[in-house]
């Protein structure tokens, strides 16, 4: 048992000990090699053994953690190393190392999405990497806000598409059709606008479409800006509870001395 619980104070992220920021570092080394072949199209001699080894830190630090599942579940003994390979981050730890049993044996076919299946391992980021932890933390803790924030930018762009749709009926000198021959073109505009991103591919070219453009740009600018303001306070709050046990500690610390 005293085992299994040094390393489970070795394996969680972040914990305040020299054993534990090693390896995070070296699991932050490994996902890093490990999709660093991704961003290449030909494949090196040198991908081959960056693929072995970060695929077998990840076998061992699947092995390690379901080991010690029991000790940070709140299930019994033998419902947490049952239901353990079953949480979502036990998944994509799995997923993430299947592509290492086609580097050993390439003849496996069920294997030839290993190259997609590796895109993953860029999720193993989030348990090594507190600033993403945190983002998520807060999107957790603000997720209903968010949701209807989404919400009304999806009613916003349906609006709009639907207005463009029916408001913008000249024909497109260029093509000799209309501007948006199917409504999910409007949508695509509407979504567009609304992120201000504007590629270029399909604008207004009555006028009323560039008024109808010109008010939906304006209005999509303040709600962007909603989601934006609601996790920057959340990430600044998250931060802020994170750090106030620390001071709590050291404030205690001064006091006695």
């Amino acid at each position: 048992m005293i085992i299994r619980e040094r390393i489970t104070e070795i394996i969680e992220p972040r914990n305040e000990n020299t054993l534990s920021r090693a390896y995070d570092w070296l699991m932050l080394v490994a996902i890093a090699i490990g999709i660093l072949p991704l961003m290449f199209r030909e494949q090196y001699k040198i991908f081959w053994y960056f693929d072995l080894i970060s695929g077998c830190c990840f076998v061992i630090d699947y092995v390690l953690r379901w080991m010690t599942a029991d000790l940070h579940s709140k299930k019994n003994k033998m419902a947490a190393f049952v239901l353990y390979p079953f949480t979502p981050m036990a998944i994509i730890d799995l997923l993430s190392i299947l592509p290492t049993a086609n580097l050993l044996n390439p003849t496996f076919k069920v294997m030839r999405v290993s190259r997609l299946l590796k895109v993953l391992r860029v999720i193993k980021f989030v348990r090594y990497f507190e600033p993403l932890e945190i983002i998520l933390a807060v999107i957790r803790r603000q997720k209903k806000i968010l949701c209807t924030v989404l919400s009304l930018a999806l009613f916003y762009i349906f609006i709009t598409a639907l207005i463009m749709f029916n408001a913008e009926e000249d024909i497109n000198p260029e093509t000799g059709h209309f501007l948006f021959d199917n409504f999910f073109d409007a949508f695509y505009w509407a979504a567009c606008t609304l992120t201000t991103v504007g590629y270029g591919d399909l604008y207004p070219i009555s006028d009323v479409g560039r008024v109808i453009s010109i008010i939906s740009s304006m209005v999509g600018i303040a709600i962007i800006a909603l989601p934006s303001g609601i996790i920057t306070a959340g990430y600044m709050d998250e931060i802020r509870e994170r750090k106030e046990p620390r001071y709590s500690g050291e404030d205690n610390l001064n006091v006695r001395e």
